[in-house]
C-alpha cells in the first residue's frame, strides 16, 4: 500500500506536497520507483518541477502549475532566493552548536552518482544548528544556501557526523532499537529496523508567490518513522 501524500498548499499556480520517503520527484528512467510528479498529475493535471530532493528524503516539494509560475519559481531557486530548511539526525556530536560549512562539491569520479568535496567543485554552503543532543546522535537543523546534489549528506559526513542512516556516506543502511537498549530481543525471528532510509527531512520552505510576489512559508510535519526514532532517542539515549 502506497503512503498517503499530504498536500500542504494548492492554488491555480502552485502545489506543495509532503513527499514520503521512497518516491522519486520525477520518474526514474527505468520506472523502478513511484514518482511524486506522475502520482500527483493523475489528480491535479500537468505539474512543472522546480526543484528536487532525494528519493529516500521526505518532505516539502514545490511544483508549478503553469509556464509563468514555473519560470518565476525556477529563477528563485536558481538565484538562491528560496530558503530551504531540513531536519537531520546525524551520528555523534557536532564540533559546534551553530556553524557554517562552506566546502565545494563535485561528483566522485570513482563512484558515479555520489559526490565528494573538492576544490574544483561547485560552491556549496550549509548552515547548521544543533537542536537536540543524545548520547550517540544529534538532531540538527540545516539550512542550505545552495542546492547541490547530496549537499547536506556530504557536508555533514566530511565534518565527521554523517546521517544516522545513510548507506552511501555512512555505510549504515538502517537503525535498530537494539543499538539503544542492551539485551533487547525482538518478538519475531529477526529484528526489524526502526528506520531504514535517510534520516533527512525537508522541513520548511520560504519563497515568494510567483504571481503575487507575497512571501510564503510552508512546513512539512515529520513523518512517523522519524518521530518514532526521536522518541526512542529521547527515552533510551539521553545525554
Amino acid at each position: 500500500m502506497k503512503p498517503h501524500i499530504e498536500i500542504l498548499f494548492e492554488d491555480e499556480h502552485l502545489l506543495l506536497a509532503n513527499k514520503p520517503s521512497g518516491y522519486t520527484v520525477i520518474p526514474d528512467r527505468f520506472g523502478k520507483y513511484a514518482s511524486l510528479q506522475k502520482t500527483l498529475e493523475k489528480k491535479y493535471g500537468k505539474l512543472f518541477v522546480v526543484h528536487r530532493i532525494d528519493r529516500e528524503t521526505s518532505g516539502i516539494v514545490c511544483f508549478a502549475k503553469n509556464d509563468v509560475a514555473h519560470r518565476h519559481l525556477a529563477l528563485q531557486f536558481q538565484n538562491h532566493e528560496v530558503q530551504k530548511f531540513y531536519k537531520v539526525v546525524v551520528k555523534g556530536h557536532l564540533p559546534f552548536k551553530e556553524g557554517v560549512i562552506e566546502s565545494p562539491i563535485v561528483e566522485n569520479p570513482a563512484k558515479p552518482g555520489t559526490m565528494m568535496i573538492a576544490k574544483r567543485g561547485k560552491e556549496a554552503i550549509t548552515i547548521c544548528r544543533v537542536e537536540e543532543e543524545f548520547k550517540q546522535a544529534t538532531l540538527v537543523s540545516a539550512k542550505i544556501k545552495t542546492g547541490r546534489t547530496h549537499q547536506i549528506r556530504v557536508h555533514l559526513s566530511a565534518l565527521g557526523n554523517p546521517l544516522l542512516v545513510d548507506e552511501i556516506y555512512a555505510n549504515t543502511p538502517a537503525f535498530y532499537f537494539s543499538s539503544l537498549k542492551r539485551n533487547y530481543k525482538p518478538s519475531g525471528e529477526e529484528e526489524r529496523p526502526t528506520i531504514a532510509r535517510l534520516t533527512l527531512h525537508a522541513y520548511s520552505l520560504k519563497l515568494k508567490h510567483p504571481i503575487t510576489g507575497n512571501e510564503m512559508e510552508f512546513t512539512a510535519p515529520l513523518p512517523k518513522d522519524l518521530e518514532t526514532l526521536l522518541k526512542l532517542l529521547r527515552k533510551y539515549d539521553k545525554k
